[in-house]
């Protein structure tokens, strides 16, 4: 297909879906303001002058509307409001407000149209457009796709700018002077004589003053909370352990809930006996669920134990049920009839890789669990003609719209607390545990009934991330890349979830094949291909998505044609990068890592670069191996993040992805028999532990290009850069994961 084509049939595919969405409602939808949810729900004495800015008698509360998850991000979005409001660090309140069309993120949306995060082409800004209008209309309050701080950048800043305009015009009949006279200052408006009228005071007036659409920002060198690290505005309170996470809600007169589905999730429950459970102590009702049972108790732990003596007999699931036959499937669907996309194709691979010296392999990845710490709970409470629900989520709007058709309600009778979060990596985009809280409170309605997952349960019922098979084709001509070929076979994440809230998913799934067609490397013979497979167990987003094995196929086979050619892995990557921040993140971590320096006997150092959610970043791994095994010693990370507002929290988020990245590039893999998965628990799917974390060192430039996040980032490249490190110090060339398969780890 040509290019010209290809663009042509993204174009048709993306505007059918914007048009599925509601942009075709008209450009005067897409302008119109969202109202302010805080207006819905005001404490007596309140006042909201903007969706993220409350005011009362105690204080200035910010409204942070993305979920936190241990990534830190309440602080630096609160830091955004913070700096245009100006008011002091130390006496704001930070929540995460309801769930509200105003809070959509666009920024996700847009990142997932089929056009490199590099590409700022006519034809992929206006998709991103299009896409970006449907976000606004669905709308879609999502964390995810290191996108928050992309998205709310320029919009936090303004509800701050706003406020405090308002609060300013808001005092100056008070003291009798032009606004232009007065400033702020730590929660106060200011007269050149030094009389002062605290926020507060004015709130009331202020909310009365029409908000400017786009007030005057601060430029950079009048920041006074941006650019630095701020002191974390949940972390007292995590240290203290009086954080309030989804599992810690307490309710008078709650009762107490579990669940048990098949083991092969999706398909049926054929029937139960519940004979023994209902005379166990403790236990006030057993329900069936569709695809399951559900036990009420007075407590967890007897909730837990009755659930496991239910008899059930379990349907058989309707899609392949074995590892291998889920593999199988895969490497089948790697025909033309399921080609899915082909988002790059330049020059003519199939010339350029018609000579002898071509290079082929195969590379391998397996399903993963998110295996968060806390295991999916949620307490829901069905009283009074409304449904109050407290859970931790990430798609908000989506859990409560759920919620209110379950419960038979308005959506504007359900109040979702969306709490504090221990980890989420994706998993708490999905809504099912919080469905079936809401179901079981239907049954128990006037009582509050928390539901918590048993971890076994927990691990069991995952959307998992797919496995992934790449096939691999690649010359070299004069120490550099001539012509590379990528295909890549999975699973749709995006099918799979947007099925589950009754959207179509139109157009090609670029989320299989990201991490490969999008690098910028500049190979003259460039090909990408995704195959989709068909439909089978259901599978959801993870951290960093298709990026997290693509990056594994790309840089782990750069390493075999750098090897072929007898180059250097790092000069070979310059030389194909024109990209210069790319360039700089990896000439940035050569130099932190020491690469070219000698390294004794049974060490080793791998490198690898990628190109995330349009942040560079590129990692080297420095390993010794042992007579029992590989030791993990340094991982050096470079990163170009545009603009760096909290340095402290991305240096954090950075090795948060290397931990993660390596727990899966180690150890990471679900199996199943009989549509079941194999592993239950962190005994049978361990994640790094502390005795075996490398020191990671981080280095993060700044090249003052767009605002990007990080949360995602610095997964990808740690498993490829292990694998190289591993070949470079043994010669042992590892195609598929998890590495352990083939290398034992100290």
């Amino acid at each position: 297909m040509g290019k010209l084509a290809t663009i042509a049939r993204r174009s048709f595919l993306i505007g059918s879906a914007a048009v599925a969405g509601g942009v075709a409602f008209g450009i005067y939808k897409v302008r119109q303001a969202a109202p302010n949810p805080l207006l819905d729900d005001l404490p007596p004495g309140a006042v909201a002058l903007t969706p993220f800015v409350r005011i009362d008698g105690q204080g200035v509360t910010l409204i942070t509307p993305r979920a936190e998850m241990g990534q830190g991000i309440h602080t630096t979005l609160a830091a955004l409001v913070a700096e245009e409001l100006d008011v002091a660090w130390d006496s704001i309140r930070v929540e995460h407000g309801p769930p509200g069309a105003a809070y959509y993120n666009r920024a996700l949306v847009e990142h997932n149209v089929p056009f490199s995060e590099l590409d700022q082409g006519l034809a992929a800004e206006a998709m991103r457009g299009a896409m970006g209008a449907m976000a606004k209309l669905l709308p879609m309050q999502i964390t995810g796709g290191s996108s928050n701080v992309a998205d709310l950048f320029d919009r936090m800043r303004a509800a701050g700018a706003a406020a405090r305009f308002a609060l300013v015009a808001a005092a100056s009949p008070k003291l009798g002077l032009p606004a232009a006279q007065l400033k702020t200052d730590n929660g106060s408006v200011i007269a050149p004589d030094g009389r002062r009228l605290s926020y507060q005071e004015l709130a009331a007036a202020a909310a009365g003053i029409e908000l400017p659409a786009s007030p005057p920002l601060k430029a950079r060198e009048q920041w006074r909370y941006l650019g630095k690290s701020m002191p974390r505005v949940d972390m007292v309170a995590k240290c203290t352990g009086t954080a309030s996470f989804g599992i810690d809600v307490q309710l008078p007169d709650m009762v107490f809930a579990t669940v048990r589905m098949n083991p092969a999730k999706g398909a049926a429950l054929v029937s139960s006996d519940a004979s023994a459970a209902k005379a166990m102590r403790g236990v006030l009702k057993v329900l069936d669920l569709p695809g399951g049972v559900a036990v009420v108790a007075n407590n967890t732990w007897r909730a837990f134990q009755a659930v496991q003596a239910v008899r059930c007999d379990w349907a058989e699931p309707t899609y392949p049920a074995s590892t291998q036959a889920m593999v199988d499937a895969i490497v089948a669907s790697m025909t033309e009839k399921n080609q899915d996309s082909r988002l790059r194709d330049d020059g003519n691979v199939d010339k350029a890789l018609s000579g002898d010296k071509v290079l082929e392999a195969e590379y391998r990845v397996p399903f993963l669990a998110h295996a968060t710490m806390e295991p999916m709970n949620a307490v829901a409470w069905l009283h009074d003609g409304q449904l109050d629900i407290w859970a931790g989520v990430q798609n908000p709007t989506a859990a409560r719209d759920q919620a209110a058709q379950l419960a038979g309600l308005d959506a504007s009778q359900v109040r979702l607390h969306v709490m504090l979060m221990g980890g989420g990596f994706g998993r708490r985009l999905e809504s099912d545990y919080v469905a079936q809280a809401v179901q079981l409170a239907v049954a128990m309605a006037g009582q509050p009934v928390k539901l918590t997952w048993r971890r076994e349960e927990d691990m069991a019922q995952d959307f998992y991330r797919p496995a992934a098979v790449a096939r691999l084709r690649g010359t070299t001509a004069a120490k550099q890349v001539s012509a590379l070929d990528v295909q890549v076979a999975s699973l749709s994440v995006v099918e799979s979830n947007l099925g589950r809230l009754g959207l179509p998913a139109l157009g090609p799934d670029a989320k299989i094949i990201e991490g490969a067609y999008d690098q910028p490397y500049g190979i003259a013979n460039y090909r990408a291909t995704a195959y989709r497979t068909p439909a089978a167990r259901p599978v959801s987003y993870t951290r960093s998505v298709g990026n997290s094995y693509n990056a594994f196929f790309i840089e782990s086979f750069i390493d075999e044609l750098a090897a072929q050619a007898g180059a250097d892995p790092l000069d070979m990557r310059l030389a194909l990068l024109s990209h210069e921040p790319s360039r700089q993140v990896l000439s940035a971590v050569a130099a932190l890592s020491g690469w070219g320096q000698p390294l004794p006997a049974g060490r080793g150092r791998g490198l690898a670069f990628h190109l995330c959610r349009g942040v560079p970043v590129a990692q080297v791994v420095e390993i010794t191996t042992t007579p029992r095994g590989v030791k993990i010693d340094k991982v050096f990370v470079a990163v170009d993040v545009g603009t760096a507002l909290d340095p402290r929290n991305l240096e954090a988020q950075l090795q948060s992805g290397v931990i993660f990245g390596l727990s899966a590039a180690l150890y990471g893999e679900i199996s199943f028999a009989q549509g079941a998965a194999e592993q239950s628990n962190f005994h049978d799917y361990p994640v790094l532990r502390l005795q075996q974390a490398p020191q990671i060192v981080v280095k993060v430039l700044e090249s003052g290009g767009a605002i990007r996040g990080v949360g995602e980032t610095g997964v990808p490249p740690v498993a490829p850069a292990l694998a190289n490190a591993i070949f470079q110090a043994t010669g042992k060339r590892i195609r598929e994961l998890p590495l352990r398969r083939h290398v034992d780890f100290v």
